[in-house]
């Protein structure tokens, strides 16, 4: 490829937000090229293969629920596989169940009696879930937006409940165990726990945005092609050739899309790592999120994901997946070197035998949503010129989508007219 191109559309990025504005775009009649740097689609959302074993890059999870992806995604092509409807407790000698009783009746009493928090705090859990199940997206967009920990104490919940079972729990969610994260991104996320299933691909996360892309032009996706400046109807690749077109979108990661529109300003991300376990046998049976409410170690939230899916590793091991919080700063060998200890505590000598096979640390997990934060930011920085990504909506899989669609729409809108003909590519 050499000289100027001339496009429809250039979006440049291929995870979630750029795939659904160029699927979005296609469905409107535009011809959108994507540009990728990496060797393949998906951005933050990949799984790669080691010896058998699916590691998503990060501990990741498709709610269900989650409007937009019903409405983008062929659940059942995805072979989608859940978690039980609960979790369970590290309460220090012990796990105790905090389940859904909705829809995990039978796990009731167990939940009602264990020690994650009194019974008041699960009545609160249930009048939460009621008036959330009862609010449109639109409601909770209105609600008046304060720090996450700050609206559970308005709500009555005691601290054995924060502590236990919100701090851990959200916290993985946000990447902020400080809990300063927006109610307003609280009550969605919340929302759609409650709604329907955590679950993920038979085939890891990876075949998420794989799905959308399938449903591009085969040209449609270019890999390996980065774009070092960006402008009204511009892209420069990295190498010098220069690409024209009637707009162009930038579907990249905050820091990445502050650097090539600084009309964003600065970025500001949370981090998160995630170690893989390969290990003869699974700790546990069940299909369940573990969490450390005794803060006993560096890991948050630990999850046999070959438990939830049998295909995320090779028959006759067992896949562990343990996330942190944050960008933790200790090396690798005395970060595995905690987190065995700490396991130790839950599982007992069997910890000895695993072997770690993978290691993420994600320095813009997402971005940063403390409270208070806009639900909906701009995309249109110049007449063609535009910006998508979780950062312009929900930080999660469900705003990167929206924020996809929500572009597309708006180029739609301010050019709804396409020019009569373009330059083949």
């Amino acid at each position: 490829m050499t000289g100027r191109e001339r496009h429809d559309v250039i979006v440049v990025g291929a995870g979630l937000a750029g795939l659904c504005c160029a699927v979005r775009l296609s469905q409107l009649g535009r011809r959108p090229l994507v540009l990728e740097a990496s060797d393949g689609v998906g951005g933050r959302v990949r799984t790669d293969r080691a010896g058998g074993f699916r590691l998503d890059r990060g501990f990741q999870v498709l709610l269900t629920a989650y409007p937009e992806a019903r409405r983008m995604l062929d659940y059942e092509a995805l072979e989608l596989r859940p978690f039980s409807p609960g979790v369970l407790v590290w309460r220090g000698t012990g796990f105790e169940a905090l389940a859904d009783p909705f829809r995990a009746p039978e796990q009731a009493l167990r939940s009602l009696t264990s020690g994650v928090g009194g019974w008041r705090d699960k009545l609160r859990l249930a009048r939460l879930r009621l008036t959330l199940s009862r609010s449109s997206p639109a409601q909770l967009r209105q609600r008046p937006d304060v720090p996450t920990i700050s609206e559970l104490r308005a709500l009555g919940f005691g601290q054995g409940i924060i502590e236990s079972f919100f701090r851990p729990f959200l916290g993985s969610v946000f990447f902020d165990r400080r809990l300063e994260t927006s109610s307003r991104m609280f009550a969605f996320v919340m929302r759609s726990f409650f709604g329907g299933s955590t679950a993920v691909p038979a085939a890891g996360m990876g075949a998420v945005p794989r799905q959308l892309a399938a449903w591009l032009p085969a040209d449609a996706v270019r890999t390996h092609a980065a774009a070092v400046e960006v402008g009204d109807g511009t892209v420069r690749l990295e190498g010098g050739d220069e690409l024209t077109a009637e707009v162009v979108v930038v579907a990249t990661e905050a820091p990445a899309a502050s650097s090539l529109v600084p009309a964003l300003g600065p970025a500001r991300s949370r981090g998160a790592v995630t170690m893989y376990f390969a290990a003869p046998e699974p700790p546990t049976s069940e299909p369940t999120l573990m969490l450390d409410g005794a803060r006993s170690g560096p890991a948050d939230l630990v999850a046999v994901m070959s438990n939830v899916a049998r295909s995320y590793a090779p028959p006759g091991q067992a896949l562990v997946a343990v996330a942190l919080t944050g960008d933790s700063a200790a090396g690798d060998a005395s970060l595995e070197a905690a987190i065995r200890s700490q396991l130790a505590g839950w599982f007992g000598s069997q910890v000895g035998a695993w072997t770690r096979i993978g290691l993420y640390r994600i320095a813009h997990a997402l971005p940063d949503q403390t409270a208070p934060a806009p639900l909906a930011r701009r995309v249109q920085f110049g007449d063609r010129l535009f910006v998508c990504g979780d950062h312009r909506d929900t930080p999660s899989i469900q705003g990167a989508m929206v924020s996809g669609r929500r572009t597309a729409d708006a180029i739609a809108a301010a050019a709804p007219l396409m020019a009569s003909a373009h330059p083949p590519r």
